[in-house]
């Protein structure tokens, strides 16, 4: 019986996909529920798994560009080889498999080029000065570098401490003219006349973006076109917070099984903090403001493919467990190619973490429609005044982006510093004060 392989439906805004990648080969036993390819469309990557074990006979290759519902290949459920049964139930008369072929050795790679004498190469003995017009002094490197070319120093300009000629200036102007060599230099030995060489032409790659980098790129540019967008930054103090997680991390984690993160309390404090800012939650929508009784919140997360923000539904009706829960979920969805269409939309305001690669301070961009997006930094201690003495503390820094359209300065300026009382004092959260 062959079962059709077809490209799934990932949403109704999606029509074609490309088929990424292959993860198995034509005419190979496949298992049910076995991962066949992966697809990539301009807002997710998601893996096709076998619908039934059989022999998976292959149509469409990868890279090819197809539209849902396309047949990619098939799988013969009445073809597997007696392979690919248990070892036990295998005849004891069967020939044993034969071995793979023992592949050939590879070619001893060719010896390097010569390597120009500025990249680091051991350097030739030291040539005579080199005469100039107007006497210009050049170290013994630039004069190698000018022999070697036969280029004019008096048309290059000097970047140099008093106007000096260093290297790079020379080889910038032979980049930029693409100044011939001289007879002298043409006369070279051949090693010299490899230094001369136009680059390799695998010295630039060029590869197609990714629909979902495509997607990313228009999505940005979009909010940075089509809205009024300005930023206001704050600092938070995190000693309150760290002070509650590592004395109820293991609790919690005995109690949930998952560990109590810092991007819990940021949820939390954005909820009630939105409660009381509906405008920082709301988008506009033609000539209207879209307000909502809840709160949808996008968490950015940086995958292999690109930024994706899956979105956190009904948060403020979530416990902490149950944000750290979801975190978690989506970060094992976008590591195995399992997140969909449905996971990335309704979001009605975004947070994003550039703490975790280092980041000290940026200015996020809005994921539109949304009005509001809040930007965390990198915890780092800093010596800061309290009743009027200097104490070292835990802080960070956060930026909260907002749609001047429909967000006053004040509502943003306000509702930031409302998210820096939440977790300065996290007990208000839960009081709710």
């Amino acid at each position: 019986m062959l079962i059709e392989v077809k490209i799934p439906s990932v949403g109704e805004s999606v029509t074609e996909a490309i088929l990424a990648e292959w993860y198995k080969q034509d005419g190979d036993v496949v298992q049910k529920d076995d991962p066949l390819f992966v697809i990539e469309t301009d807002k997710v990557t998601l893996e096709v798994v076998a619908e039934a074990s059989g022999v998976l006979k292959i149509t469409v290759p990868e890279g090819d560009t197809v539209p849902i519902g396309a047949v990619v290949g098939t799988i013969d459920s009445e073809g597997a080889p007696a392979e690919a049964e248990p070892a036990a139930a295998a005849s004891p008369e069967a020939p044993e498999p034969e071995a793979p072929p023992v592949p050939e050795p590879a070619p001893p790679a060719p010896a390097p080029e010569a390597v120009p004498a500025h990249a680091g190469a051991p350097e030739p003995e030291t040539p005579a000065p080199v005469e100039t017009e107007g006497d210009v002094v050049l170290s013994p490197s630039v004069r190698r570098l000018v022999a070697e070319t036969g280029i004019d120093v008096s048309l290059i300009s000097g970047t140099g401490p008093g106007g000096r000629i260093t290297k790079g200036d020379v080889m910038l102007y032979i980049e930029q003219t693409g100044a011939a060599p001289t007879a002298e230099a043409a006369a070279l030995p051949a090693p010299m006349q490899a230094k001369q060489e136009a680059p390799a032409a695998d010295a630039v790659v060029r590869k197609p973006m990714t629909p979902i980098r495509q997607r990313i790129a228009a999505r940005l540019l979009e909010a940075k076109q089509n809205t009024a967008m300005l930023t206001t930054f704050n600092e938070i103090d995190m000693s309150r917070v760290m002070a509650v997680r590592a004395s109820y991390k293991e609790a919690f984690q005995k109690k949930y099984g998952i560990s109590l993160g810092f991007m819990s309390f940021f949820l939390k404090a954005s909820v009630e903090a939105l409660k009381e800012f509906p405008a920082i939650n709301a988008y506009i929508e033609d000539k209207d403001i879209v307000y909502h009784n809840y709160t949808n919140i996008g968490v950015a997360i940086g995958g292999g493919k690109g930024l994706v923000v899956p979105v956190i539904r009904n948060a403020e009706s979530l416990s902490f467990a149950e944000l750290e829960r979801a975190i978690v979920d989506f970060v094992e969805k976008i590591k195995d190619n399992r997140l969909e269409l449905s996971d990335l939309e309704g979001g009605t305001f975004t947070i994003t973490n550039g703490g975790v690669f280092g980041s000290l301070l940026s200015t996020p961009i809005l994921n539109t429609p949304q009005s509001g997006i809040l930007g965390m930094h990198k915890i780092e201690k800093r010596p800061i005044v309290i009743d009027d003495e200097i104490v070292i503390r835990p802080m960070m820094y956060v930026a909260l982006s907002y749609d001047h359209r429909i967000v006053d300065g004040r509502e943003a300026v306000t509702c930031l510093r409302r998210m820096k009382e939440f977790l300065e004092d996290p007990e208000r959260m839960l009081l709710e004060i």
